[in-house]
């Protein structure tokens, strides 16, 4: 499968399903027009979603309703109709998650930070394991990453402009890499990390 970041703005998503599974899926789709329909719904459900349709569906009704999402997701409790929602999107040519899998869709564990995100996925095969990883991510992920993050900025806001496209990266690669930045960034030093950059050959 290939990892793609997209904005949800303008993104049409119907979700099957009110429980606490759909509510995970709805707050990862968040800033998306998001459908619901389902009999009950969890509290929290409601402030997400832009339309919920309180009553209970078939598969039939869900089908006539699909070529007017960009996206399905099948989050019911019910295996089999999770299935059948998911092999009648499939059989349509569109994107559609499940929670019992076998979607074209898989819903990756996120990991956000100030200027950065991360995303991880065993595409379906494991669904424990990246919350695993997101969590010791989180601990690895420390302030520093942060002052990197905004050492990179500036350089890159520094040298827009200058130079070739080819010579902008390969400085900030360097700079990225260069022991003493690193060394200042560690430290918390942004303003030291940024002197020590500048001395390894800014594109003029």
């Amino acid at each position: 499968m290939i990892p793609l970041l997209i904005s949800p703005e303008g993104i049409r998503v119907l979700v099957v399903g009110g429980g606490q599974v759909a509510l995970r899926k709805c707050i990862h789709f968040e800033g998306a027009e998001i459908t619901l329909i389902s009999e009950k719904t969890v509290p929290g459900i409601g402030d997400i979603v832009r339309t919920v349709i309180e009553k209970r569906t078939t598969t039939s009704e869900v089908e006539g309703m699909m070529r007017d999402f960009d996206i399905i997701v099948a989050a019911t409790d019910d295996m089999s109709l999770n299935s059948e929602i998911r092999d009648r999107a499939l059989s349509l040519g569109l994107y559609v998650n499940s929670a019992h899998g076998g979607g074209n869709v898989v819903i990756p564990s996120v990991l956000r930070r100030k200027g950065y995100t991360v995303s991880v996925s065993t595409e379906g095969k494991l669904p424990a394991f990246p919350p695993f990883v997101v969590g010791e991510l989180e601990t690895f992920l420390d302030e520093r990453f942060d002052v990197m993050f905004d050492v990179l900025a500036e350089l890159r806001r520094m040298c827009a402009g200058k130079g070739t496209q080819a010579e902008r990266s390969e400085f900030l690669r360097k700079a990225a890499r260069d022991p003493e930045v690193n060394r200042s960034v560690r430290e918390g030093d942004a303003a030291s990390a940024l002197e020590r950059a500048k001395t390894l050959g800014v594109p003029l």
